[in-house]
């Protein structure tokens, strides 16, 4: 089913409609041994996570993409270096980078730690969105950078667009595109190489036909 939102976005591009395969990246070992891993950590992906990209490459092959993004950080751009590889225009947005979690990336998930992470993620649901795990970044922050790469992307160039994110940074952009308070943003749930497939519509607001989509995955399950 459809979903549709009201989204501040309605009034940019509205002349160039934009089709937006929303991807996150491939398994790195810092996701495979439960490490915490931010904007920080340059973790390349490891050989399930290029599986997974080779698997979404192959379900997505026929797609004309006009405009390629992906972060500043290896893991995004490993992940769909297939379609780049075609010459399809390409950019780095470093405002898509993932949130950093300051002290705590590279380090085990501990039990201690994990239970200031759910500490952390209650006072996000409560509304504290200025609140930063220790040397880290804070949600509002966060929507301030990457609501300055949803601007680039929407009035850039093409319509057909294919942008590779992180988990947490995906699901601050799906709150941000379809005007969703940030206290409710762990509904967009994510996995790796998921896929989130966004189309505009004539007034210029988004609908989603696809969320945490990973079909394309299924043979390597």
């Amino acid at each position: 089913m459809d979903l549709f939102f009201f989204d501040p976005w309605a009034k940019i591009a509205k002349m160039n409609r934009k089709k937006i395969y929303l991807v996150r990246h491939g398994q790195t070992d810092f996701n495979l041994k439960g490490v915490v891993q931010g904007s920080g950590i340059d973790a390349p992906i490891n050989q399930t996570g290029r599986a997974q990209a080779q698997a979404f490459f192959d379900a997505y092959q026929q797609v004309h993409f006009d405009q390629i993004y992906h972060t500043a950080l290896i893991r995004t751009k490993q992940s769909i270096a297939e379609f780049i590889s075609r010459g399809t225009p390409t950019a780095a947005l470093p405002e898509l980078n993932e949130i950093s979690w300051g002290d705590y990336e590279g380090t085990p998930m501990t039990p201690e730690e994990n239970e200031y992470y759910k500490h952390m993620l209650h006072q996000w649901q409560e509304g504290n969105l200025d609140y930063a795990i220790a040397g880290g970044e804070n949600p509002n922050q966060v929507a301030d950078r990457i609501s300055r790469g949803i601007e680039k992307i929407l009035k850039g160039p093409g319509e057909t667009i294919l942008v590779c994110m992180h988990g947490r940074a995906m699901r601050i952009f799906l709150s941000l595109i379809f005007n969703y308070d940030l206290r409710y943003m762990d509904q967009f749930e994510h996995k790796n190489l998921c896929l989130y497939l966004l189309e505009q519509l004539p007034n210029g607001t988004f609908t989603l036909k696809k969320g945490n989509d990973i079909d394309h995955l299924k043979d390597l399950e």
